[in-house]
């Protein structure tokens, strides 16, 4: 490639040195274009003073609002043009996405990260990223993790805005991607192996992710689930759940999530169901073709964001706490699903 854009990530050091009676803070900085640049704060497991303890948090503090808000300000920037597959600004996204992969020593699934896809009119590449199991057995049993980072592009001007730089729609779903695999490039506690794949060509008719599960398949992977993340950038009103998963009733992957996560984390959404959306992301060709459990988490509900396919779907219009509480509450089910002795999620 001849672009030249670069990130610098630092490697987390997942190891705890801290005496009793103290709360040891650990930092994770990093920085790269468009500010990108993070931290990682997390108490010791250690008594504070006589009698008492330090209750671990509910949820693991991970991610943070500032690594989102830099993730998805680049992605949806104006000097990206709305990531449409072909161009010279997606190249430059391809590059930035690269690097994150290469620095968190997510390896290439392929020979390079690079898989090109061959159902398309103009130059389109998936990325796509391997971590591989711990345990001897289950890591020939394959997790497959994904969101589209490709968008429309350049629209007709509506108040002096032509660029749709689908912040929500889908560089939410693609942070939220690239913080689980640095944190499981860092943890490496999964014993089935993980595929990490960010999609080209979804806008063009979910051909990005069925050429690589048709690739996948030919390859002979055996594939427990597919688990793809889309337009998780603003939270849902008056829901007493997280997120939704799409074709919540064709499995018990709701029910398994909620089990690993301690709480009613995924929940039901009548709407999805009512507009189909099973079969309207990149979960749909892994199901067809591979036929195990392949489905969507969402946070878009109809009513909590009316810029869909809009200019306005803009990084400013994100809620990047809300992102950051999405990655830190997935990552305990993710780790269960990869660490089961045996395969529990399964379709009805």
């Amino acid at each position: 490639m001849k672009s030249a854009l670069y990130i610098l990530l630092s490697v987390m050091v997942l190891g705890c040195g801290a005496s009793a009676g103290t709360i040891t803070q650990r930092s994770d900085n990093v920085s790269g274009p468009e500010g990108v640049k993070g931290r990682m704060i997390i108490p010791s497991d250690s008594t504070l003073g006589e009698g008492k303890m330090l209750m671990p948090p509910p949820v693991p503090l991970f991610s943070d609002e500032v690594r989102m808000k830099g993730i998805v300000n680049f992605l949806a920037s104006d000097q990206l043009k709305g990531r449409d597959p072909g161009t010279p600004e997606m190249e430059k996204a391809m590059v930035f996405l690269e690097n994150i992969f290469r620095q968190n020593r997510v390896k290439p699934y392929f020979e390079t990260y690079l898989d090109t896809v061959l159902n398309v009119a103009k130059p389109a590449y998936n990325i796509v990223g391997f971590i591989e199991g711990t345990d001897r057995q289950l890591k020939d049993e394959y997790i497959v993790i994904g969101a589209h980072y490709d968008h429309i592009g350049v629209l007709l001007a509506v108040n002096g805005d032509s660029i749709a730089n689908g912040a929500n729609d889908n560089a939410s779903g693609t942070a939220i991607v690239l913080e689980l695999l640095r944190y499981f490039g860092s943890s490496r506690t999964n014993k089935r192996s993980l595929i990490f794949a960010l999609f080209s060509a979804e806008e063009q008719g979910l051909l990005g992710s069925r050429h690589l599960a048709t690739r996948l398949k030919a390859d002979g992977i055996d594939l427990y689930t597919m688990l793809n993340f889309e337009m998780t950038g603003v939270p849902m009103t008056g829901k007493d759940y997280l997120l939704f998963v799409t074709g919540y009733e064709m499995s018990n992957l709701a029910q398994v999530c909620n089990s690993y996560a301690g709480k009613n984390l995924i929940g039901f959404l009548p709407s999805a169901r009512e507009f189909n959306l099973f079969q309207r992301s990149d979960n749909f060709p892994f199901h067809e073709v591979f036929r195990v459990p392949s489905q969507t988490f969402c946070t878009f509900d109809f009513t909590n964001y009316k810029y869909y396919h809009q200019a306005a779907d803009e990084a400013s219009e994100m809620d990047f706490d809300h992102m950051a509480n999405v990655v830190n509450n997935i990552i305990p089910v993710i780790e269960g699903i990869s660490n089961s002795p045996s395969r529990v999620i399964r379709y009805n």
